[in-house]
């Protein structure tokens, strides 16, 4: 049965799924669709284009589809998406898209933003992410799925972070980050595998194996520049699946360049 508390207000136009809780103080707007089962806690602004996943829970004082912080926005009727089952923890703010990125920012399913966390315009934001307190990202930044952005780190916009990768608290993240990688640091420089995710995550332990001898390959060996130990991995590696990912994630387009590890950095290249 669908709870719609009486100091809640829900415009006209709004459509409120089965099962559905609206707390006392919540404001939605005409254009908002609440999925069957999901939960307004109570105080939580949902605006614009916006759809919130079946089961998702908003807590008290965030703030989900509101225009962005960007002076080119003319009011376009861009859209901002959280998947299902996703919690979005007090005092996040999550701004939709404009017509100058992808015209839609989304969080995906089973995610966790906890406190103070800050999704701006055009992100795009994989399913089981968890965001810890107080970090705060730039417009379009890409993360991959069951990517962990530890407290209060920062990320530049355009970066993308690879699935399963690691960043450490108070990061100040300036360029991609590779699939499973761990990074740490002011500015933030890769600091290895994230071995333990990939453990949680049932990978094998000889695929675990291999990823790591492409990693020291690429990043720890010192045998010829960046561009020769990549092809040296593709032809040794290239068929591995992990490895694979790896190699697609450098190989894609970039805005930021590619975190390294600081014994990797070669001003020659």
């Amino acid at each position: 049965m669908t709870e719609i508390h009486p100091r809640a207000i829900v415009a006209s136009g709004a459509t409120i799924g089965d099962g559905a809780r609206i707390g006392p103080w919540c404001q939605i707007g005409p254009d908002v669709v609440i999925e069957d089962g999901a939960e307004l806690v109570s105080h939580v602004v949902v605006d614009g284009h916006t759809r919130i996943g079946a089961e998702a829970k908003l807590w008290p004082f965030c703030t989900v589809g509101l225009p962005p912080q960007d002076l080119k926005y003319r009011g376009e009727p861009t859209r901002t998406e959280i998947g299902p089952r996703t919690h979005v923890r007090e005092h996040c703010t999550i701004h939709r898209g404009t017509v100058t990125g992808s015209g839609v920012t989304r969080v995906g399913a089973d995610c966790l933003l906890m406190a103070v966390v800050h999704v701006a315009h055009d992100c795009l934001i994989g399913d089981r992410v968890i965001i810890a307190n107080n970090v705060v990202m730039g417009g379009h930044v890409e993360i991959g799925e069951a990517a962990v952005i530890g407290g209060a780190a920062a990320l530049h916009q355009f970066v993308r972070v690879g699935r399963g990768a690691m960043v450490g608290g108070m990061s100040g993240v300036e360029s991609d980050i590779i699939p499973f990688g761990s990074v740490i640091g002011n500015r933030a420089r890769l600091a290895g595998l994230n071995l333990v995710g990939l453990k949680r995550r049932g990978h094998e332990r000889d695929a675990i194996n291999r990823l790591r001898a492409a990693f020291r390959s690429l990043f720890r060996d010192d045998g010829g520049v960046f561009a020769e130990r990549l092809a040296r991995v593709r032809a040794e590696y290239g068929a591995d699946a992990l490895v694979a990912e790896l190699l697609a994630f450098i190989d894609a387009p970039s805005q930021r360049g590619l975190i390294r590890t600081l014994s990797d950095l070669d001003p020659s290249e």
